[in-house]
């Protein structure tokens, strides 16, 4: 087969396709050369995580219909960047002349559908692609740069980082085309128009049945781009997802199986027909499980919260006691209630943008399929339509989830208070009977005094009952150790009464004197003061 013929801006854009986006030849509002540098930049930084080094884990699905060969369908897994070029069947030659120059040559036009799927095991793993397979697919079929930024949630990470990420962006070109996208020996015309949008769906992952708490869900992003040849009707889908479970409903929607309407690319109304039959696939996907999931939340939420509400509490009554990691545990049951909240919302505006697009090319004078596909474009608004319904509904339940959450945080609080208070109740009454308890004391110990005085005094040397030389008389008094005692005892008491005192007029008075000083400082007025200076106006500080 002669080679085709390409264009020189076509080709001087492969022959530098490893600097995609920085090598596209649209440049529009968003495609200048400092953005496309940023585009490049971001993608530099990312390659270690976005793509997998691994060359034996690199498998990127192609499925090719109504190719020009006469093959219905023809699919193939590529490897690496060899392959790809084999299957793109494009080769980029040496001048013989100028060694420096080279050529890039094609041998076959575009299949009428080309569906390509860049995916990773999961949404957290790397791509499988290298960065060199992944520039040449972009750059060969000039995939608009924004769609990097979608693909860019996607790779090695932790944790997905790519939840609050959400847009819709499109390129419509079917009036006035830029010359380097014009490839009649490719089957493309230049007048097209490009899609980018991202979708996000829910799925179970594992179950628990000794605690449904427990169990695992994952929210999975879709990043899909779509090219469209108003003349040519070629259609080109390029999906990246974390799973191959998009790629499998792709194949039952155009294989055996699937519909005749979204399987035809006999004519450019039947390419066009059949590409909304895509676009319905991808927002069906996006919004299976998401009532179950809710209905899973509410159910945990209901378990885990009811006795705040329905529990008797008070002195008698049996009830639950919180702590501060009940309240932790509602705090993320609430921001996973929110994160449905916004992705949902986020869904409904990805698709109110895709279905406000197709409606506005029906009204394109440009568009020269809005006569013959204006019903297939109405059928379509109205199946996003209800799938937008259905969401709103489920935005409503997750609305009304986190409201409750959010009031049963609240009693949970004011029980935890109650809690406390009930703690420091009793606290109090067992101080009271320890009070009690040391009131009585004392009052023995006041019984005991005397005696013990008495018990005292008597045993020492003033007073002796005893007689060491004969039987005991009546006593002797000493009134030298009587005066002793006195002359030792009274001082000793008066100093301890002494120091006391004094120790406790000082404590008051420092206390009185912090108290008078607060209340001064409370009652006198801010001073200001005017600072001057002749370069500014006067101006006070407090």
């Amino acid at each position: 087969m002669s080679p085709l013929n390409l264009p020189a801006d076509f080709q001087k854009s492969l022959l530098d396709f490893e600097s995609w986006p920085s090598n596209s030849i649209h440049r529009s509002t968003n495609a200048y050369p400092t953005a496309l540098d940023a585009f490049r930049s971001r993608l530099d930084s990312a390659e270690l995580e976005l793509c997998d080094e691994d060359e034996n884990q690199w498998e990127v699905p192609i499925r090719d219909m109504c190719t020009a060969a006469g093959d219905k369908l023809k699919k193939y897994n590529v490897h690496d960047e060899e392959k790809l070029r084999s299957w793109l069947e494009i080769e980029t030659l040496e001048d013989p002349n100028d060694p420096k120059h080279h050529t890039v040559t094609a041998k076959q036009k575009d299949p009428k559908c080309r569906f390509i799927y860049i995916h990773g095991d999961h949404t957290r793993a790397p791509l499988k692609i290298n960065r060199e397979m992944l520039a040449l697919i972009m750059s060969y079929h000039q995939v608009m740069p924004t769609y990097l930024d979608f693909m860019l949630v996607f790779g090695a990470q932790s944790e997905f980082r790519g939840l609050r990420f959400s847009g819709f962006r499109e390129q419509t070109m079917i009036s006035s085309p830029p010359r380097g996208l014009q490839i009649p020996d490719l089957g493309r015309s230049g007048r097209q128009f490009q899609l980018c949008y991202n979708l996000i769906s829910v799925a179970f992952k594992t179950e628990n049945p000794a605690n449904p708490a427990l169990n695992e869900w994952s929210m999975r992003q879709a990043a899909i781009h779509h090219q469209f040849d108003v003349e040519e009707g070629t259609t080109l889908w390029i999906v990246t997802k974390g799973h191959k479970d998009v790629l499998e409903r792709f194949k039952e929607l155009t294989g055996k199986g699937g519909r005749p309407d979204d399987k035809s690319f006999a004519t450019v109304e039947e390419c066009f027909r059949s590409s909304l039959g895509a676009h319905l696939m991808y927002c069906h996907w996006s919004t299976e499980n998401w009532r179950w999931y809710i209905q899973w939340l509410e159910t945990v939420i209901e378990k885990q919260t009811k006795m705040a509400v329905y529990g008797p509490r008070g002195r008698g009554y049996g009830h639950q006691e919180y702590q501060p990691r009940h309240i932790q545990e509602l705090q993320r049951w609430t921001d996973d209630a929110n994160e449905v909240v916004m992705v949902l919302e986020s869904n409904c505006d990805v698709m109110t943008s895709l279905r406000s697009y197709y409606e506005g090319l029906r009204d394109n004078a440009d568009f020269p399929l809005k006569s013959p596909c204006n019903n297939d474009i109405r059928y379509f608004a109205a199946q996003v339509d209800d799938m937008i319904y259905d969401f709103r509904m489920q935005i409503s339940r997750a609305k009304l989830l986190v409201k409750i959450v959010s009031d049963r945080k609240e009693l949970i609080l004011q029980h935890l208070q109650s809690q406390a208070s009930e703690r420091i109740e009793t606290v109090s009454y067992h101080m009271a009977r320890e009070a009690i308890v040391m009131r009585i004391i004392t009052i023995v110990t006041l019984i005991y005094l005397p005696a013990t005085f008495v018990s005292t005094f008597f045993s020492t040397d003033i007073i002796k009952y005893q007689n060491q030389d004969g039987p005991p008389g009546e006593g002797t008094f000493s009134s030298v150790a009587m005066m002793r005692w006195l002359q030792v005892t009274l001082p000793l008491t008066a100093l301890t009464l002494t120091v006391a005192w004094t120790a406790l007029r000082f404590a008051g008075r420092d206390s009185t004197s912090r108290e008078v000083s607060t209340n001064l400082m409370q009652k006198l007025p801010a001073k200001t003061k005017t600072v001057k200076n002749p370069l500014l106006p006067l101006y006070k500080t407090q």
